[in-house]
């Protein structure tokens, strides 16, 4: 399936900004589950001072705002074909060992009612029978709801307000994973809803490692493992590992971030 996105993240500043720094984390990678056939990343009010690689291979910008500045944009837009549609990545697998993917973050701490959804995973044939059942848990016990939760919320406060985000869902599904020894982790990207072109955000799954499968993901948000109609963009322990954008800024100014994406055939 060939996919076009349009993806534009505007922050605006009530006096200017002295000093910026942002990590810029939304350049798809080729894989064998999805082709770029081109990419393009535009800034304004800033420059780029560095591109790389980051610990989970993903492809990085590190963007400086220009001195004196009242408004930076990021904008995205190329054209993705992908290649799966069963929801497994596969024995791929980068620089950072398996066990790093067991490891507790601050976003992911587990505390007692995410110790109590991890025992969902035992009761079942399999582990991945196990992993499916967990995802359903979740979305049960935290409905999809945008109000509630933030960017910096916790897997375990999420669960406790009764609701989230993809983020949360994601965050607490690998925070599960993690309590029953799976190695899991936090993906970033875009996926295509079937009813819109216009979307409110980027999306985030999660995806857990399982012996003679590899990588398998996990999208508790809909319920489904992804397919045809999702580009990944970043991976990490965690949602700030795996953001679309994350940085620092000196001054007293007030930020205000407005996003536009479209995502369509």
């Amino acid at each position: 399936m060939k996919l076009r996105i349009q993806h534009t993240t505007k922050y605006t500043y009530d006096a200017p900004v002295s000093y910026g720094l942002q990590q810029v984390r939304l350049t798809p990678a080729n894989t064998k589950h999805q082709s770029v056939h081109n990419w393009n990343v535009a800034i304004s009010g800033g420059q780029t001072e560095l591109e790389f690689e980051d610990q989970y291979q993903n492809k990085t910008l590190l963007v400086k705002a220009d001195a004196g500045t009242t408004e930076v944009s990021v904008e995205v837009a190329g054209e993705v074909e992908t290649h799966s549609s069963d929801g497994v990545f596969g024995k791929v697998y980068g620089t950072a060992p398996l066990w790093h993917f067991r490891q507790d973050t601050l976003r992911t701490h587990a505390g007692r009612g995410i110790k109590k959804l991890a025992k969902t995973i035992g009761k079942t044939a399999n582990t991945l029978d196990g992993l499916h059942a967990l995802s359903a848990a979740i979305i049960d016990a935290a409905p999809y709801s945008k109000t509630g939760t933030e960017a910096g919320t916790t897997a375990e406060d999420a669960l406790h307000a009764g609701g989230g985000v993809c983020q949360d869902h994601a965050q607490i599904f690998v925070a599960a994973a993690r309590v029953a020894g799976i190695p899991a982790r936090y993906i970033s990207g875009y996926l295509m809803m079937n009813d819109r072109v216009d979307q409110d955000a980027s999306h985030a799954w999660a995806e857990a490692h399982l012996d003679g499968l590899g990588w398998v993901g996990f999208d508790v948000s809909n319920r489904i493992c992804p397919d045809e109609r999702y580009v990944r963009i970043a991976t990490g322990l965690d949602s700030r590992d795996a953001s679309p954008i994350t940085g620092v800024r000196l001054g007293s100014a007030t930020e205000a971030m407005i996003v536009s994406l479209q995502v369509q055939q």
